[in-house]
């Protein structure tokens, strides 16, 4: 079946996207948010500047890692805003391979769905900020209707799927209260996971001189909001 979809990055082995697990990941362009701090900008802000891999070339080539690989990261940009997703996420499962979600949670619509039908394995859900509009506001570069967010969310700690939430923590754009109370507003234990951010091309080029947290210090963050389940 013909999709529309532009796939316009493929990685065939990583293992950074999924933790655990050996992946392919797929990159798909547009994305509603515009995170200061965003490192695919590229994609998100021009993805037309970059030629669509044809779907039947990338498919061949899962079809040959069929013995080595897991499953297939499909991230972005958005992919939610792309209507055809699940004809995408149908075509790789046809071919016996796990598929992980990445997304910002604003289509908890597709989201559910996904869920419930049993297509998606994995979702790594990226929130921004605190859960009110001014601090998602500030994180996400862009005015943010906060409820999509919070039924993303709740979708998600219902347990159906494999989750995490993933926090980018950006010196000055994220103080550590920030990072508590947003902990404190997850609850979601383990499932809460902090990373930093890559001051190398930001989509905001002032973070270029912003040093990302101390690791050190970032993990003890990390293990102080797990506790918060």
């Amino acid at each position: 079946m013909p999709t529309m979809i532009e796939i316009k990055g493929f990685l065939e082995t990583s293992f950074l996207d999924w933790p655990g697990k050996l992946c392919s990941v797929l990159f798909m362009g547009c994305c509603n948010f515009r995170c200061p701090y965003c490192h695919n900008h590229a994609i998100v802000l021009n993805p037309g500047q970059y030629p669509s891999i044809p779907i039947e070339g990338i498919m061949n080539r899962l079809r040959s890692f069929r013995k080595w690989i897991d499953g297939v990261c499909v991230t972005g940009g958005e992919p939610t805003l792309h209507p055809d997703l699940p004809v995408l996420i149908r075509r790789i499962k046809r071919h016996g391979f796990l598929v992980k979600l990445d997304t910002n949670g604003s289509n908890p619509g597709l989201l559910e769905s996904l869920i419930e039908r049993g297509e998606i394995d994995s979702v790594s859900m990226d929130v921004k900020g605190p859960l009110d509009p001014f601090s998602y506001r500030r994180a996400s570069g862009v005015p943010v209707d906060i409820e999509p967010i919070l039924r993303s969310i709740d979708i998600l700690k219902k347990g159906k799927v494999e989750y995490q939430f993933r926090v980018t923590v950006v010196p000055g754009l994220h103080r550590e209260e920030d990072i508590r109370n947003l902990g404190h507003q997850l609850r979601a234990g383990e499932r809460v996971i902090l990373q930093g951010f890559n001051p190398e091309s930001p989509l905001d080029s002032s973070l270029k001189n912003i040093r990302p947290h101390d690791p050190g210090l970032l993990k003890a963050m990390e293990k102080e909001i797990q506790e918060m389940a």
